[in-house]
C-alpha cells in the first residue's frame, strides 16, 4: 500500500468519526419545539398526540405533560425519570408521564422513537409543544415549560 493512501485511511476516518460523534453529541438532548404548519394542521389535531399514546384526561398535566419513552434496557432512562418528575414537581400544572416501549415497537414506530429517552412535550391541549432525543438539557427544557405555563422566570446570578 502507497503511503498516501494509507495516511488518508489512517487520519481521514478517525477524523471523520470525530466530526460525526461530535455533530451528534451537538444535537442530543436539545430541545426542538414543533409549530403549527401554514395549513393548521398541527391545531387541529390537538387532541390526537395524547389519545394516541391512550392518555386520559386526568394522566394529563392543566398546562403541560412531559412525557417519556423509554425501554427497561435503557440506562439513561432512569436518572431521566428521576429529573423530569422532579422538574414537573416544581411547577403546577406540569404532569410527568414514562411510557414503556419494550414490548410496543408499533408505538415507537408511529412516534418515531430512535433512542431512548425520547420526550415529548405537550401543551394544555394535549398537542406536541417539543420533542427531545436523549436526555434533556434541563435549562432549555425549563424554558419550554416556562413559556406553557406562562411562568416569568428570572435567572439567577451567583
Amino acid at each position: 500500500m502507497d503511503l498516501v493512501p494509507a495516511l488518508v485511511a489512517g487520519l481521514g476516518l478517525p477524523l471523520v468519526t470525530l466530526v460525526a460523534g461530535l455533530a451528534w453529541k451537538a444535537r442530543d438532548g436539545r430541545v426542538r419545539t414543533v409549530e403549527a404548519d401554514v395549513s393548521g394542521r398541527a391545531a387541529s389535531e390537538a387532541r390526537r398526540t395524547a389519545d394516541d399514546l391512550g392518555l386520559a384526561a386526568d394522566r394529563l398535566g392543566a398546562d403541560a405533560t412531559l412525557v417519556q419513552f423509554s425501554t427497561e434496557y435503557c440506562s439513561r432512562c432512569p436518572a431521566t425519570a428521576r429529573a423530569l418528575g422532579a422538574l414537573a414537581d416544581e411547577y403546577d400544572g406540569v404532569r410527568h408521564v414514562e411510557i414503556d416501549l419494550t414490548r410496543d415497537p408499533a408505538l415507537a414506530d408511529r412516534f418515531r422513537v430512535t433512542q431512548t429517552p425520547t420526550v415529548l412535550v405537550l401543551d394544555a391541549d394535549g398537542s406536541t409543544a417539543g420533542r427531545i432525543a436523549g436526555v434533556p438539557r434541563t435549562g432549555d427544557l425549563r424554558t419550554l415549560i416556562d413559556d406553557l405555563t406562562r411562568r416569568n422566570r428570572v435567572p439567577h446570578h451567583a
